[in-house]
């Protein structure tokens, strides 16, 4: 039974901001002016072209595909079965593990101390009951919590902005090179949000035309918002931004309007919210693409006739990430998660860069800008991070290569 086709332009739009314009945009400013110093414009520069080279591949593959699973289906479709997989697994794993920490950074704005578990776990089990009811009452709820994230951008941004002349922020580190990179790789991953749109293609309507506009407009707001904060950043903070734990709360103290913090963190839970609401809406259709392929328990496939969605693939992801929640904070100990979201649009591009003729809506050049960027992050990652990523996904081609074996047998 295939999904429903109800989400509309605007409706895709929304959530790929609500995935990019997360909880991301309000703490990743001092790790990411940390690692690229006076070059963190630039990093913030590559991060978006390499994430526009991603995008564009993501489009194209969507618009000759659309189906739910994004590049897991693509890869099947266009470069093989096990690149397929290998996208697939990626994504979900990584996913789950951002799950797991957005619903703690939630928590860690909205909840008092020493509720912060429970009010994650209420969060985790609350979006999963929004999606079961229906794809469209998803892309409602994202459009409200994004608006109300970015109203707390826009009074951060103002304030920012016009307080700047009369600042006098410490001076930023000098920027290297390796800092520069390690910098948009850290801002990379703010904007790795347009591909939930993709995983979404067998619930848009007119996918051929709505999936590459809704990408393309996505993502270049996201790249509007971000730079805007950025700049209001350093113009207020400089290095000070770099120890900080709340860049933007601290940002309105020394633009003398501390009683607007409390919107500030408001809208970070907002967008925490909203984030996560994306990620578990992105999973469920990975993880209904890959039941049906039996790559993962065909149990999962199944669509609910009533609300049209997978509800028992969401149900089941929703579970992981309560256990995950209420056994380990994952806030500072997701690395692989980074090395398998460049993994995964890695492989985008390679199916994007193999489609030819009436499919082909991008130079070839984009997919390559887009791998060798992917590559050149993944270089800058920790290593504990890239082996645990490396190891985790040896476990899933494990299975699927002993599940082949024993379908043969």
């Amino acid at each position: 039974m295939p999904l429903a086709r109800r989400l509309t332009l605007g409706d895709a739009v929304a959530i790929g901001l609500g995935s990019m314009i997360g909880a991301g945009v309000f703490a990743v400013w001092a790790p990411a002016i940390g690692a690229a110093g006076s070059g963190i414009l630039i990093a913030l520069a590559i991060a978006a072209v390499v994430a526009y080279g991603n995008a564009t591949a993501s489009a194209q593959l969507a618009a000759a595909h659309p189906v739910a699973g994004g590049t897991y289906a693509y890869a099947r479709a266009e470069i093989g079965q096990w690149w397929g997989f290998v996208a697939g697994w990626s994504f979900v794993i990584g996913k789950i593990a951002s799950c797991a920490a957005m619903a703690m950074t939630f928590a860690a704005y909205a909840a008092p101390e020493g509720w912060q578990v429970p009010v994650a776990v209420i969060a985790v089990a609350a979006l999963a009951v929004v999606n079961c009811f229906g794809v469209t009452r998803t892309a409602l709820l994202t459009r409200i919590l994004v608006v109300c994230s970015l109203l707390g951008l826009a009074v951060a941004v103002g304030f920012g902005l016009g307080a700047a002349p009369s600042a006098a922020p410490s001076p930023l580190p000098d920027a290297t090179a390796y800092g520069v990179l390690q910098g948009a790789g850290l801002l990379f991953f703010a904007f790795a949000g347009y591909a939930r749109i993709a995983t979404m293609g067998e619930e848009v309507v007119d996918p051929a035309k709505t999936i590459p506009r809704a990408i393309v407009l996505a993502l270049g707001g996201a790249i509007v918002v971000y730079t805007l904060v950025c700049v209001a950043v350093i113009l207020v903070l400089g290095a000070d931004a770099i120890g900080s734990r709340a860049p933007l709360v601290d940002l309105l103290g020394a633009a003398g309007a501390s009683a607007w913090a409390p919107v500030i963190r408001v809208a970070a839970a907002a967008a925490s919210l909203g984030a996560l609401l994306a990620l578990l809406t992105g999973i469920g259709r990975t993880t209904l693409a890959m039941a049906r392929e039996s790559d993962v328990p065909s149990f999962l496939a199944k669509i609910d006739q009533r609300h049209h969605v997978p509800q028992r693939a969401e149900i089941a992801i929703a579970i992981i990430v309560i256990t995950i929640v209420l056994l380990a904070d994952l806030r500072g100990a997701i690395g692989f998660s980074s090395f398998s979201v460049l993994l995964y649009y890695f492989i985008a591009n390679a199916a994007a860069f193999r489609q030819t003729g009436s499919a082909r809506r991008y130079p070839r050049a984009l997919q390559v800008v887009g791998a060798l960027g992917c590559l050149v992050l993944v270089a800058t990652l920790p290593v504990l991070g890239s082996a645990i990523g490396a190891a985790i996904l040896l476990i899933g081609v494990g299975y699927r290569m002993l599940r082949l074996r024993l379908a043969r047998a």
